[in-house]
């Protein structure tokens, strides 16, 4: 049976993910190189990087890929960061992930359905490299 964690865990781990939301990079890379696990998961299954790219912070969005985070993880839902990136328009954490190696075919739905099913034309040319 797992371990139950303590409040003041639990509070910490909730600190990270609203510093993922806010794209509050240098604290959150402080914390990172002290050890805070790049792909840490909240109670839905979103990471780190999945909040990141959600909410627009592809400098923190890149911060968590340089300390591992990794990009073809999938919440609760089966959405990846790239899906949330896509679906929130934000071309330049699109961009972050596709070098960091996201697959547009991964998650369900996958980034490209994403484009595809909220009619995201730019977006789907960046999944496609053009």
């Amino acid at each position: 049976m797992p371990e139950e964690l303590d409040a003041e865990t639990i509070a910490f781990a909730h600190r990270m993910f609203d510093l993922a939301r806010g794209g509050s990079t240098a604290e959150l890379s402080v914390h990172l190189q002290q050890g805070l696990p790049a792909n840490l998961t909240n109670d839905k299954g979103d990471t780190l990087l999945i909040l990141a790219a959600y909410h627009n912070h592809p400098s923190t969005v890149a911060v968590l890929l340089d300390h591992g985070a990794d990009p073809a993880r999938v919440n609760d839902r089966g959405q990846t960061a790239l899906a949330a990136a896509v679906f929130r328009k934000n071309a330049d954490s699109v961009r972050t992930l596709l070098a960091a190696g996201a697959d547009p075919a991964d998650g369900k739905p996958s980034a490209a359905e994403t484009a595809e099913f909220f009619d995201l034309p730019e977006m789907a040319t960046l999944l496609r490299g053009e």
